[in-house]
């Protein structure tokens, strides 16, 4: 199986173009790193060295990417001396990183509406996502909803673009406007313009508005904390909508050698355990939370 990754994973020494402090103490940072930007899909992730002195790479979900200008942009937040570490790089410094890894997400042409729901560090490969579809073609659209319990770490602003919606939650990313893809945005902290309380339950107001034919168009696509991806599989459920899911693990290597991240998904044969750096970490939704059946 892991045979099949080989050739794809690029080793570069990115140099750093940008790294900026935002709102919540995150960090986005921008490197230029022209083959893994190249061939990185929404939903795969780098393996950063965030030290020489400290031999733990940390995976990071790819945020953004300019193919033709070769650069690559991440978020996190610095939780423990490794992201720590990666604080102190500056323009010009270089960093060792590992990408493209993963399989990404995958879109249906069967049903071409795609409804994003992000939750915190969630957010970055959705928003990838919601990148490509503004990119592409007009066979695809998008709908994004995303919730944080810090402060965003990105501009905010009145949403212009339609969305069935309570009436609390009035705002969006701008990045979202600027791309043209209704969005909105919700927090249990009280931050303007947000739907007070869970992303999940913004994105179900959403989907109870519309009629059985329009939901036959859609798929759901979510990445966020455990607690949340469970919370959007049972909206799958509930509405009958294709999912897939976008997992976070610890991991070690992060190239499939180690399986320190492996997770029990179910499959056609029954059970089994499948590595979220490579097998994933984009799976099936139902194969990671199968609906629950009473007798």
């Amino acid at each position: 199986m892991s045979r099949k990754h080989r050739g794809t994973i690029f080793v570069e020494e990115a140099q750093v173009l940008s790294h900026d402090l935002q709102a919540g103490e995150q960090y986005t940072l921008r490197v230029s790193a022209p083959e893994c930007a190249m061939r990185a899909m929404p939903g795969q992730f780098v393996h950063l060295r965030c030290d020489r002195d400290i031999p733990m790479r940390r995976p990071l979900s790819i945020m953004r990417v300019e193919a033709v200008a070769g650069w690559l942009e991440v978020l996190y937040k610095p939780i423990g001396h490794g992201l720590d570490a990666l604080t102190k790089l500056s323009v010009g410094d270089q960093v060792n990183l590992l990408g493209p890894i993963g399989q990404g997400f995958r879109l249906d042409s069967d049903r071409p509406v795609c409804v994003l729901i992000g939750g915190g560090v969630g957010i970055p490969p959705l928003l990838f996502l919601a990148e490509q579809l503004a990119k592409a073609s007009a066979e695809y659209s998008g709908i994004a909803f995303f919730g944080s319990e810090l402060p965003f770490p990105f501009v905010t602003q009145t949403s212009q673009l339609a969305l069935e919606t309570p009436a609390a939650a009035t705002h969006s990313l701008q990045l979202l406007e600027d791309w043209g893809l209704p969005g909105r945005l919700a927090s249990g902290a009280g931050l303007a313009g947000c739907y007070n309380g869970y992303v999940t339950e913004l994105a179900r107001h959403w989907l109870a508005s519309l009629n059985e034919a329009d939901r036959q168009d859609c798929t759901l696509f979510s990445c966020g904390p455990n607690p949340m991806l469970r919370a959007a599989q049972a909206l799958a459920d509930e509405f009958g909508l294709p999912s897939q899911l976008c997992l976070e693990e610890y991991m070690a290597c992060a190239v499939g050698g180690c399986a320190g991240c492996a997770v029990e998904v179910q499959t056609d044969q029954g059970p089994a355990m499948r590595r979220v750096c490579v097998d994933g970490p984009v799976f099936d939704g139902a194969a990671v939370y199968p609906a629950r059946t009473t007798s």
